[in-house]
């Protein structure tokens, strides 16, 4: 179910109701049923980036080997992602940090660091606003832009990769991501580091859902992350995972 197809079936459910009403005088209350299943399905499709409502989505890989790819959202951090960045060189690994551009000013060297590990870099929208969702399609190709400027001027690269904040999806959201040619990034793994948890239930709640092709969540900006990370890692290589970097497990392009 996309956004066009529940909009289609929205309004040949009013029509339907129209011209019942028109010819066999039912009543018009009815329209209130489509109309609460409209507004649910907007909302799930909004918020549930898994959905693919408004735009095609990679939220997993289509692999049958044991590959896992770990994401990072909200850095640069100059408290936690150095932190970050031992611990996977510390294991060998690879990640992708979607980072936000008002956070570069003042952390150019930690995205330098970042670049030169051999990890990439996706864009997670300039401000990170609690309202961003609600700018138009130019709302967000300014957000993308801002964001992309200030890690080319750094790196030298262009961004390909894209992940909404908070994973809310929108049709302007998907449109300027069209426009700007990017690929928007989701997961299947929601560690919810950020949240009270302890660390003991994040990492339960990690490591019961790993399989092959897993994209895995967590945010460069929290004590509690260092410590899962570490577990997860140590658990991904007792049980024969391999962590990969994004561009090979979704067999796509990371910069332009």
């Amino acid at each position: 179910m996309t956004f066009n197809s529940t909009r289609i079936c929205f309004l040949i459910a009013i029509s339907i109701i129209g011209l019942l009403h028109h010819f066999f005088v039912v009543s018009l209350w009815w329209l209130v049923l489509p109309c609460l299943v409209y507004s649910a399905l907007i909302i799930y499709g909004s918020s549930v980036i898994q959905a693919n409502f408004y735009a095609p989505v990679y939220c997993y890989g289509e692999s049958l080997e044991k590959e896992i790819v770990l994401s990072f959202d909200d850095g640069p951090n100059s408290e936690y992602t150095p932190q970050v960045l031992a611990i996977l060189a510390e294991y060998n690994a690879k990640a992708t940090f979607f980072v936000i551009g008002k956070n570069i000013p003042g952390n150019e060297s930690l995205l330098q660091q970042i670049d030169a590990a051999g990890h990439s870099i996706g864009n997670h929208s300039y401000t990170h606003s609690f309202f961003v969702d609600f700018k138009r399609v130019q709302g967000f190709k300014d957000e993308l832009n801002q964001t992309a400027e200030s890690v080319f001027k750094v790196t030298g690269k262009r961004l390909k990769l894209f992940r909404p904040p908070y994973g809310v999806t929108t049709p302007s959201l998907a449109k300027a991501s069209m426009l700007l040619n990017y690929s928007i990034i989701g997961w299947s793994i929601r560690s919810l580091d950020t949240t009270a948890d302890s660390e003991q239930v994040i990492t339960r709640r990690v490591q019961s859902q790993i399989k092959p092709g897993a994209i895995i969540l967590f945010h460069d900006a929290s004590d509690k992350t260092i410590q899962v990370l570490k577990q997860m890692l140590d658990f991904a290589k007792a049980n024969g995972y391999k962590i990969v970097g994004i561009e090979q497990l979704l067999k796509i392009k990371v910069y332009e």
